[in-house]
């Protein structure tokens, strides 16, 4: 898996631009670049370059799958077949109207390309009665991440992320990866963009999985 590479593969890796085109010719450039520096070229024995090869292609089969974009859900049950075919998946639940529910896409807009191992949504509330329910959603944006189809962290509002509409998109991947959704820093802390309270009936539970 992704959170058990070689620091150096990678390092690498993440120097992949995900918009790029995704050809042979592209992991030839990065190697290049290796052999351009010598320190890093005796450090990058035959075993990693296996690996890196093997995570480039494992990576190009996932975006062909739909991994590595920022998907809308129309329905319910596209939500809750994401979160259980998939082991890694964040649902952003918005209200369009919402200025707060905007700034949260474009964060993860930013994030989706480059965590190709998660797999990244959004659904209308509106769309989303029984979810917004289950879930006991009561505050947007409301993100809300699941490892093998169980939730493990939600996130509402900005409260978490220093309670400014100005938070770095770099701090909300360090609380991602808090809770093991996404599974390696990739943000650097630079660049900010410059919010709504959806209240909905509570219905308690006492059911721990999810959807059944």
């Amino acid at each position: 898996m992704s959170a058990e590479l070689d620091p150096t593969v990678a390092k690498v890796l993440d120097k992949e631009r995900p918009d790029a085109e995704e050809n042979d010719d592209k992991e030839d450039e990065l190697l290049d670049e290796l052999e351009a520096d010598e320190a890093a070229l005796d450090a990058f024995r035959e075993k990693r370059m296996q690996q890196l090869h093997d995570e480039m292609m494992r990576a190009r089969q996932m975006r062909d799958q739909a991994h590595g974009g920022y998907e809308e859900s129309t329905s319910e049950k596209e939500v809750m077949d994401f979160t259980t075919s998939t082991k890694y998946t964040i649902i952003h639940f918005f209200h369009p109207d919402f200025r707060r529910c905007q700034i949260m896409d474009t964060h993860l807009s930013t994030l989706a390309p480059k965590h190709f191992d998660t797999r990244f949504a959004r659904i209308h509330v509106e769309n989303a009665p029984f979810l917004v329910e289950r879930l006991k959603i009561v505050v947007l944006p409301c993100l809300i991440s699941f490892i093998d189809g169980k939730s493990v962290d939600r996130i509402e509002g900005f409260a978490e992320l220093g309670n400014t509409d100005n938070f770095s998109t770099a701090m909300l991947e360090n609380r991602l990866l808090a809770c093991g959704v996404l599974q390696r820093a990739k943000t650097e802390d630079t660049g900010r963009i410059t919010g709504g309270i959806f209240k909905t009936k509570v219905v308690e539970s006492d059911d721990d999985d999810d959807w059944d």
